[in-house]
């Protein structure tokens, strides 16, 4: 039997934004508690990439073959593209948010304005995303937007081209999974150069573009090259590989098969942790923006869905993504917060019947794959 859950127009926004400002006050500012549980997870996203690549090297120089290579290069994959996910979601996101810029003596290099600015870039978090694309694009436009026409990150928006072309459903689901392998690369990198730029389009009051500038021949598609796709692709498969050629050819192409395998799983685990946190038949989007602080905290519980939590290893594995209904409402705050605030909002809902969404990743990957293919939709709230 379903529960009967409260309208959106029936909630008490007034109350329940005092409900959830007051969590604030009963856990209070982070502490070095907070960033040595940072640190850990830290260390155990190098742990996976260094013994990924320690496995790697290992197989290379004691020339394994057939079988047993590509069972300890998966195996070696698998581990360096966890690591890749740990550096995203468990590390960088928390930090770009700010959420740990009030632990007291926190060192600059994990404060929001050190983390990956300049050329700590290559050392923080190299990839294809550019920091400060990636922050205008996530924590402005998709945290305060979200399920808005604005939302740069609205699946159901950004597929419509999927639902309506006529091709046989099977090449529908096909593109999806290949997609998810190559998504940080297709989607992240262009679109957040492209938010980014849209900005600027704004601020001088010029027309906003949807398109995309491939071409290195083009403005845009030139700084997308320079700035975004060449720094991350020269290093990992061109001077990572290069590093083996001592040992010949075969070598360097063993490694740099190893670490487009690596690349390939990085790209569909953190799509599978990130993309169904707001996509799915059962989550609300908006045909307006949100008017009240109380009507925000509103949007982010009926627009979000948590995965299973449990230990830190679980959360780790999860980049912390599982936490997606605590994270929407408190952006800035730390992976410590979001585990100690997680049972005071699962009661404030229910107080307010408001549905508090949590399900198995996988179930949420499925369901959200059905509405990239077009055979569900979302549900809206609308002139609201």
């Amino acid at each position: 039997m379903s529960t009967q859950y409260a309208d959106y127009k029936d909630i008490d926004q007034e109350q329940l934004q005092i409900d959830i400002d007051a969590i604030k006050g009963q856990i209070g500012d982070p502490t070095q508690e907070d960033f040595d549980h940072l640190l850990k997870l830290e260390r155990w996203g190098r742990m996976f990439t260094f013994g990924g690549f320690g496995l790697m090297i290992l197989i290379i120089v004691l020339g394994f073959e057939g079988f047993s290579f590509w069972l300890l290069a998966i195996i070696a994959a698998v581990s360096m593209g966890i690591g890749n996910v740990a550096r995203w979601a468990d590390v960088t996101h928390p930090i770009l948010h700010g959420a740990y810029d009030k632990v007291p003596n926190i060192p600059f290099r994990y404060t929001k304005k050190g983390f990956a600015s300049g050329a700590r870039r290559y050392i923080d978090w190299l990839d294809w995303i550019k920091p400060d694309a990636w922050i205008f694009e996530h924590n402005i436009m998709h945290h305060y937007h979200l399920g808005e026409a604005d939302d740069p990150d609205n699946i159901e928006k950004n597929m419509i081209w999927l639902h309506d072309a006529k091709i046989p459903m099977f090449f529908k689901y096909l593109f999806v999974y290949v997609f998810a392998s190559f998504w940080k690369l297709a989607y992240y990198a262009p679109n957040t150069l492209r938010i980014l730029g849209n900005k600027d389009r704004r601020k001088n009051k010029i027309p906003e573009t949807m398109d995309y500038e491939l071409s290195p021949f083009k403005p845009n598609g030139l700084k997308l090259w320079k700035d975004y796709i060449l720094p991350y692709g020269i290093f990992k498969f061109v001077l990572l590989p290069a590093l083996f050629l001592p040992l010949g050819i075969e070598a360097a192409m063993s490694a740099l098969l190893v670490l487009f395998m690596a690349e390939l799983y990085a790209n569909f685990h953190s799509f599978a942790v990130i993309t169904p946190n707001h996509s799915a038949e059962d989550i609300y989007q908006f045909s307006t923006p949100h008017k009240t602080q109380g009507e925000y905290y509103l949007r982010q519980i009926m627009g979000s869905v948590n995965y299973n939590t449990g230990t830190d290893f679980i959360d780790f594995c999860h980049g912390f993504l599982n936490y997606q209904v605590e994270h929407h409402i408190f952006p800035d705050k730390t992976h410590f917060f979001y585990q100690k605030s997680q049972p005071i909002i699962k009661e404030i809902c229910k107080k307010h019947n408001l549905e508090y969404r949590q399900e198995s990743v996988f179930k949420r990957f499925f369901m959200t794959v059905e509405l990239m293919v077009g055979n569900t939709k979302v549900l809206r709230i609308e002139g609201i």
